[in-house]
């Protein structure tokens, strides 16, 4: 006993940490799991790029609406839309109104009147290259070669915002699915050595909040890879095919804020499922302590994806994105969507990250008090008693 009180005393926290964290990073990067996740994502997120620019490319019904005054002029552009092999769908309404009403209510892509001049179209947004061209193929005329399709958007376009909500979706999700992966494996992580009595061992040598902080960066620098492998394949792939034109700086940029998010989100989320993991001694009494855990990161995921790509400018998002448990996963995607301004971003990692240093003192606490404790469940309240 004194020869391991004495031993212990010869390692310093810092060496401890190492050790530890080099432990966890020699196990995980051997594991065939690891490299079988690692290498589906990274397929994933190489064919995301590609699979979208097949997406965009395959053929779209063109709705157009025309008043009752232009109908000749509207099966004039649906019998063109036939010779180019375009799918195309003729509204007719009353009057301009209605037809403006059909657009902004997006029933319709468009609204086609013909003038002297030629096409006058109004648009939510913008006007889509096939619509462009089959007007322009109609308003030919030998006598006015000049003729310009006059567009009327109702809503400021952003030309970029089909990359930005890309970006966004492959943070958000690439967030979900590491953070639920690597929590769960340091949870898993920490049973494992319970049930082999391998704790034991390493606790005879180090301090308690040594072997975990040292467990937790090593399952970082897992999650990190997991992370940074699949997006930059991901950047690269879709700025070499052109998918992406936003600038590299600010895919980058995105990237970068991902990682720190991830920093932030896996230091709060490991805490507590170290602790979890702590409080039992067998893997299958580890599902009863996940759900809690995971539903944060299931709901987040759940607006991120169903709110934020429809309206990035959302107020559940926003408040959201402020919670420390979702914020992880909807900060990084309103920032690369370009609605969320730095002092936003800055604050809420703050927030974040304090509150995963209260956590680490609770969560030690819980580690501290049942890593070592074999059989039934520890109950909560005991685990947080003070030793």
């Amino acid at each position: 006993m004194n020869s391991a009180k004495h031993e212990r005393l010869q390692i310093g926290s810092l060496d401890a940490i190492k050790l530890v964290a080099g432990r966890e990073l020699r196990v995980r990067l051997r594991s065939k799991a690891f490299l079988i996740i690692l290498a589906i994502t990274a397929v994933a997120f190489v064919a995301l790029p590609i699979i979208t620019k097949f997406a965009q490319s395959g053929p779209s019904t063109a709705k157009v609406a025309v008043t009752q005054a232009d109908q000749a002029y509207g099966q004039s552009l649906s019998n063109v839309a036939g010779q180019l092999h375009q799918k195309f769908k003729l509204t007719v309404v009353p009057d301009a109104a209605a037809g403006v009403a059909e657009v902004r209510d997006g029933t319709v892509d468009v609204f086609a009147t013909q003038t002297a001049n030629g096409s006058a179209v109004t648009v939510k947004k913008s006007l889509p290259d096939p619509l462009k061209t089959l007007l322009s193929i109609v308003d030919q005329h030998p006598t006015v070669p000049t003729q310009q399709v006059q567009v009327t958007a109702l809503e400021k376009s952003d030309p970029q915002l089909g990359q930005k909500i890309t970006i966004a979706i492959a943070a958000g999700l690439l967030m979900y699915m590491i953070l639920m992966t690597v929590g769960q494996m340091v949870a898993q992580g920490v049973v494992e050595e319970k049930s082999s009595r391998v704790v034991e061992l390493l606790l005879a040598t180090i301090k308690p909040w040594q072997l975990l902080a040292g467990k937790v960066i090593g399952v970082a620098v897992i999650g990190a890879l997991q992370l940074v492998v699949p997006g930059v394949l991901g950047l690269a792939i879709g700025m070499a095919d052109g998918q992406l034109s936003v600038s590299l700086s600010a895919s980058i940029g995105s990237l970068a804020w991902t990682l720190a998010w991830f920093a932030a989100g896996f230091w709060l989320y490991a805490m507590i499922f170290a602790a979890a993991g702590a409080m039992v001694s067998r893997q299958e009494d580890l599902g009863g302590l996940m759900a809690p855990i995971i539903m944060p990161l299931v709901l987040g995921w759940v607006v991120a994806i169903s709110v934020l790509p429809s309206d990035p400018h959302s107020g559940l998002a926003e408040i959201l994105s402020f919670v420390p448990f979702t914020a992880p996963e909807l900060m990084p995607m309103r920032w690369a969507l370009g609605v969320a301004p730095l002092w936003q971003m800055l604050v809420s990692l703050a927030i974040t990250a304090a509150l995963g240093a209260v956590l680490l003192r609770f969560a030690g606490r819980i580690y501290r008090n049942s890593v070592l404790r074999s059989g039934a469940r520890v109950p909560l309240r005991e685990a947080l008693k003070a030793a």
